[in-house]
């Protein structure tokens, strides 16, 4: 075996098979391979997690928060210094020895290598590379843990931004230490991981809940909001990723400095929560999805700061660098990282200062654009929605949520929308709205025909959605509603609500531009047979399974 790179947990992965040199999202091999030693320490922590945790032995919270972090800090676009990830699996194998001496002392011992190995810092280039992806030799069964391996990633997103709002779930930390405990030394077959998948998808929805019930209680519920897309006159601080906790403490932290605060990508739904509307210098929202960044961040002068992944790394004719700032999960080198204290507070005193010393955003776009229907506001139109659906006005929805990206491909989700009949409302979540939220697509009977949820992990109102749909109808079947899914993924948020989608029962779902590159032709074929997944044809086809000449109106 030929020990070197290789990455395809992305849509975009290199000729759409896997990256080998270096990432298409830019991490250089040595970086991905510090990444692939810390998931595997991060397995090793988690086998000895689990069988601590079937004998009733404590675990500590500081186990279940690192996992959490590890998984997220390897996500797509996320962390791109290698320094913090090195530091990482040095905490991991610390946090691992401490696990093994617990164990011992109850008598539990593993001869697994990501228990056993003794670490030698000089070595973790060599044994990431041993340690990655195709460590796995069977194709099925490396497509099987793959994808949830990237499911589970995508589901530390969410219960990391949950837990910084205080609202943490036992249940789900053990599940995403037992999935990587049983796919270590489980020696599982293709049914038992396919099952895992599923369960998988299962604790995605529960983490999305968890999730939703953070940011309501924290924030309110979301509600229907024109957000501006121009800018002010004073000097701004842009904030982009996913994170509503530090979203809070930058507006706390900017009130009365004369700074003006803007949202970027998906941090857009923060301007939905009622209690970010008291800041009079939370002007709007500025740019596109996450991939334009490299012109946007140029314009807007100000500083920007990353709360989660989504960074595009500059490329050296860029002059932002100097303005930007981690925090989290991600890392870029030379980029300030805003670390937080033992309460979960974060200074942005230095964002601040800076800001102050550059000049406003330059204008890219002018108006408004109208988002804020998660559950809560959608059940507001609920007698509307009813009533347009009885009647005829409102034919079928189809969900559009999911990522955005940088291949020309993905016009045709905009070309999608266009196409539509005007009786077809979108629903949508993530980034992948900007294909189509400026498109001005008009309402139906004062229904907005793009009902705009939030960010990815907002999907969960989808499936809300639906299901209250079923009960109204009184439907046997979520399946028999009108509803169809037409999802555009890139990174693993993207993954783990599909399997949630797929643990809801919700078949003949479409994603696209194309089918993810770790899904071997075998499991592909089981999800196709079981699920009826397909991938996306041309516009014309599939705006033909939108509105087929049969489709019936309920009743």
């Amino acid at each position: 075996m030929d020990y070197k790179m290789f990455c395809y947990q992305c849509q975009e992965t290199a000729k759409g098979v896997g990256c080998t040199v270096q990432g298409v999202c830019g991490k250089k091999s040595d970086l991905s391979a510090m990444m692939d030693m810390l998931l595997f320490a991060v397995r090793g922590v988690s086998v000895l997690a689990t069988g601590l945790r079937k004998l009733e032995q404590p675990v500590g919270r500081e186990v279940d928060h690192a996992v959490v972090d590890a998984l997220f800090a390897t996500i797509t676009n996320a962390n791109f210094d290698k320094e913090s990830l090195r530091r990482r699996v040095d905490r991991m194998f610390e946090l691992r020895d401490e696990l093994k001496k617990q164990a011992a002392a109850v008598g539990l011992t593993y001869a697994a290598d990501e228990v056993t190995w003794v670490p030698v810092a000089d070595e973790y280039e060599s044994k990431g590379f041993a340690e990655g992806v195709l460590r796995e030799q069977n194709e099925d069964v490396r497509s099987l843990k793959e994808l949830t391996v990237y499911g589970l990633k995508g589901l530390a997103a969410y219960v990391e931004h949950a837990m910084r709002l205080g609202k943490e779930d036992d249940a789900i930390y053990a599940f995403m230490e037992r999935a990587l405990s049983d796919m270590t030394i489980g020696n599982l077959d293709a049914a038992a991981l396919t099952e895992l998948v599923l369960e998988t998808g299962r604790f995605g929805v529960q983490g999305m809940a968890l999730l939703d019930g953070a940011h309501t209680s924290a924030y309110g519920n979301p509600v229907m909001t024109e957000v501006n897309i121009g800018v002010g006159k004073r000097p701004g601080i842009l904030i982009s990723g996913h994170d509503m906790h530090d979203m809070e403490m930058l507006l706390q932290q900017t009130e009365g400095t004369g700074v003006d605060v803007y949202t970027h990508g998906e941090m857009l739904s923060a301007h939905y929560y009622p209690a970010f509307k008291k800041y009079k210098h939370f002007v709007g929202n500025y740019g596109n999805a996450w991939w334009q960044q490299r012109e946007e961040f140029e314009s807007f002068n100000g500083p920007i700061v990353f709360t989660t992944n989504c960074i595009v790394p500059p490329t050296p004719r860029n002059t932002y660098l100097s303005r930007m700032f981690t925090a989290n999960s991600t890392g870029y080198p030379g980029c300030k990282h805003i670390e937080e204290d033992a309460n979960g507070h974060k200074d942005f005193s230095e964002v601040i200062a800076l800001a102050k010393t550059c000049q406003p955003p330059k204008e890219i776009e002018t108006g408004t654009i109208v988002g804020g229907f998660a559950h809560h506001q959608v059940f507001q139109l609920a007698d509307k929605i009813v009533d347009a659906i009885r009647s005829g006005a409102l034919r079928k929805f189809v969900v559009m949520g999911g990522c955005d990206g940088r291949f020309a491909s993905r016009s045709y989700y905009t070309d999608y929308a266009l196409g539509l009949p005007k009786d077809v409302v979108i629903l949508t979540s993530g980034c992948a709205k900007y294909r189509y939220n400026k498109l001005g697509l008009g309402d139906i009977g004062g229904i907005p025909r793009v009902l705009d949820a939030g960010q990815c992990n907002d999907s969960y109102t989808w499936a809300v959605v639906a299901l209250k749909l079923k009960e109204i109808f009184e439907l046997n079947d979520i399946n028999d509603l009108p509803i169809v899914f037409n999802i555009a993924w890139y990174e693993q948020k993207a993954v783990i609500v599909l399997l949630a989608l797929l643990s809801l029962g919700i078949k003949n779902i479409h994603i696209g531009p194309t089918l993810p590159a770790f899904l071997s032709p075998g499991v592909a074929k089981v999800l196709t047979e079981t699920f009826g997944l397909a991938g996306n044809g041309t516009v014309e086809d599939d705006l033909k399974l939108v509105m087929p000449a049969e489709a019936e109106v309920l009743a």
